[in-house]
């Protein structure tokens, strides 16, 4: 059975009413009622106001000042669950037009885009003397430029290549690289896929993959209807092809972190079963909130160890639409 066959979900009167009701293509309704039953319609209500977060630059400046600074800007943030990352409840203009983020201070970074590198980190060792980290997909770099935060929070030295592949992105990397201070990273302008053939080997890669976004919809409504099964079988192709070079550039025992903004099951769960069976690595469990991947998708039972990936949705989180695993190379 193909996952095309697994997932093709039956059109209803109820997803062609939610489709025209939010604007969305019928597909991926049908497809959202049929993997999460009645809490579609929560998360389908919950993508249209998803909140704004940023996250503090502690390369540049300690949490409390920047703080201070905001609430004198009339700026009103709440700390949320997650280490350095704070929301946006006031917002008395637009907060990429401070003076404190045109200085570095603070990214404007989704809360579910800190689990990623708070994840590696979660494997880093501070009596390691040296480490390399190599980010896969890194433009327009609010995970690199947190990674070289990381690095100098857990007081280990390291260093980050930031891979791009796409020439048109790689100057919103390098700006974002200069504004945050991260000073340990090196951008190479590389489609990852081929990173491995040099034969260097890495401590860590963070692989963010390309992918339909059916998570960050709140971001570009455009996706709502521009979406549909071409693309997500052609994303998760890509993310198959990234993922294996990225696993055959860590050293033994290294750690790969995988995530996409995406919710299909072919760019998340589907990635990682074939990677639990073609490539040489173990699924390890996440020491974050967030609630565990799928276990089933349709007809298809997943392997038992896709309970320790992540899933994140804006109706339990309050965030963008996420998936994270952390793959141990064996």
């Amino acid at each position: 059975m193909s996952v095309d066959d697994v997932l093709d979900f039956p059109s209803s009167s109820l997803s062609r009413k939610l489709a025209e009701r939010y604007g969305y293509d019928e597909f991926i309704v049908r497809r959202w009622l049929g993997l999460f039953g009645e809490e579609a319609l929560e998360l389908i209500k919950a993508m249209e106001n998803v909140p704004k977060y940023i996250r503090v630059n502690t390369l540049k400046i300690e949490e409390r000042e920047l703080l201070k600074r905001m609430e004198d800007r009339n700026f009103e943030l709440r700390k949320t669950e997650v280490p350095y990352c704070y929301e946006v409840v006031r917002e008395p203009y637009s907060a990429g037009s401070t003076p404190e983020y045109l200085m570095g201070y603070y990214y404007i970074m989704d809360k579910s885009s800190c689990i990623p590198p708070l994840t590696l980190f979660e494997e880093v060792d501070t009596s390691e003397g040296s480490v390399v980290i190599a980010d896969f997909a890194a433009s327009p770099g609010g995970k690199t430029t947190m990674l070289s935060q990381l690095l100098k929070e857990k007081r280990v030295k390291g260093s980050i290549l930031a891979i791009e592949a796409q020439e048109d992105r790689l100057q919103a990397l390098i700006d974002n690289v200069h504004r945050m201070g991260a000073l340990n990273v090196g951008v190479l302008c590389l489609d990852a896929r081929e990173f491995h053939r040099y034969g260097y080997r890495v401590d860590f890669v963070l692989l963010d993959a390309p992918c339909s976004g059916e998570g960050i919809i709140h971001k570009d409504e455009s996706r709502k209807r521009s979406r549909g099964k071409e693309d997500i079988a052609f994303c998760s192709l890509l993310q198959k092809q990234l993922l294996e070079s990225a696993v055959r550039s860590v050293k033994s025992r290294g750690v790969v972190v995988y995530s996409t903004c995406s919710l299909t099951p072919e760019e998340n769960e589907f990635v990682v079963q074939w990677a639990i069976e073609n490539l040489p690595v173990e699924v390890e469990e996440i020491n974050l909130p967030g609630r565990s991947g799928l276990r089933r998708a349709g007809a298809f039972k997943f392997d038992e160890r896709m309970k320790l990936t992540k899933r994140y949705y804006p109706h339990t989180d309050r965030c963008s639409g996420f998936f994270v695993a952390k793959l141990r190379v064996l």
